[in-house]
């Protein structure tokens, strides 16, 4: 029965999808049939093979000892600030996006992911039925951020039409960068951060499909990436360390601010209406975690987790999650950690805003004018990811 409803949840998110498509009549279905069976088969290789299990084992190793480094500098740095044995947010889950941030960086300068990036950009253009651009955006948002992927195609960001826009900031804040992903592995479980990863590299393509569909036609499929300017290793170094600890600072204050006007609304709501205004959310979106596959009893709380992240932030809603995870069933741990793993969230919208204003004023204009469009896509690729996961699982 469970998989009926996931199979029907599917069904509902693709038409969620359909009912705010631009361009019904142009929607190619073949390509998002073939992305929605590879979502599948991925699932299953990821979570129920031995395959999958050696592949996560080994990336999640990998994670675990680029935090060990991390956190060696931090000790370093900060140890007699902590007391021993207990565990700051901060500095465990914050801290180490400095040094993911370095890692980046070198390889960066010495070409290895800009190859990466542009190879697996260039095979996935051959599956989803879009272009090059929009291919290889999807993959470097995965790795770069959603901020730093638009410089890096900065050349061609004034001469895109509004739909292949559109699609470009669908996939930026459908992913997450790689420099956050080490964070999120300490407080959820590496094999569920993984599949998201997978999955919501796909989703992107699926749901743009859907809700904007459109043609690019082969004089107009250019990709053409903008080098760094050259620095020295030791520059390089300096401005990733620091761009590292910026977007640690941004997400830390910002976490300070969204838990404590939660908080504060929680408490407004309990004193006049005798429930949380998380409470309150989770029975909104308890019909769809049900859809999801979460089980009717496990809902309510599973919605007030989704619905939090996308009010606030994934990392509020992971910091709410990690309290409660031991109510849920292990499937339900599954579904609603893979639903946290992206940027869909409100504060999103003005992140991306700013990032393509700051190259193209009138380009960020017209990011400004779909940014409830470009959340609605992008928290329907979190449903569908999370769906899948509920299929396989």
């Amino acid at each position: 029965m469970k998989y009926v409803i996931a199979l029907l949840g599917l069904a509902v998110v693709l038409a969620f999808a359909w009912m705010a498509s631009s361009d019904k009549k142009n929607i190619k279905f073949r390509p998002i049939l073939v992305m929605i069976i590879l979502q599948i088969v991925l699932g299953l290789v990821l979570l129920k093979t031995n395959v999958g299990e050696f592949l996560v084992r080994g990336f999640a190793d990998g994670f675990a000892k680029i935090l060990d480094f991390a956190n060696a500098g931090t000790e370093f740095v900060f140890g007699g600030i902590v007391n021993e044995g207990i565990h700051s947010f901060f500095f465990h889950v914050l801290m180490p996006i400095v040094f993911m941030s370095v890692l980046i960086g070198i390889l960066q300068h010495y070409k290895i992911l800009p190859f990466i990036i542009k190879y697996i950009g260039l095979a996935l253009s051959k599956v989803n039925g879009m272009g090059k651009l929009e291919s290889y955006n999807a993959v470097a948002s995965a790795i770069l951020g959603q901020n730093e992927v638009f410089i890096s195609i900065k050349k061609q960001i004034g001469l895109l039409p509004r739909e292949r826009l559109y699609t470009l900031c669908a996939s930026a804040m459908s992913t997450v960068s790689m420099s956050i992903v080490g964070s999120y592995m300490t407080m959820l479980k590496p094999e569920y951060v993984v599949a998201a990863l997978v999955l919501n590299l796909f989703g992107g393509f699926i749901i743009s499909s859907i809700i904007n569909p459109y043609r690019v036609k082969p004089e107009e499929d250019i990709l053409e990436v903008q080098e760094e300017t050259r620095q020295t290793f030791f520059e390089m170094l300096g401005e990733y360390i620091m761009d590292g600890f910026k977007v640690v600072v941004i997400v830390g204050v910002m976490l300070v601010g969204f838990v404590g006007l939660i908080a504060m609304i929680n408490g407004i709501f309990s004193g006049i209406f005798g429930i949380s205004f998380q409470n309150l959310l989770g029975y909104v979106l308890a019909p769809f975690a049900f859809l999801m596959g979460v089980p009717w009893h496990e809902a309510i709380k599973a919605g007030s987790i989704m619905a939090t992240k996308i009010v606030a932030n994934e990392f509020v809603a992971m910091l709410d999650f990690v309290k409660i995870q031991g109510d849920f069933s292990e499937r339900t741990k599954a579904i609603v950690s893979v639903f946290l793993i992206s940027f869909a969230n409100f504060g999103s919208i003005g992140t991306i805003v700013g990032a393509v204003k700051g190259l193209h004023e009138k380009q960020g204009n017209v990011v400004a004018g779909f940014g409830l469009k470009l959340l609605y896509g992008a928290a329907l690729v979190s449903f569908l990811s999370a769906t899948i996961i509920s299929i396989v699982f």
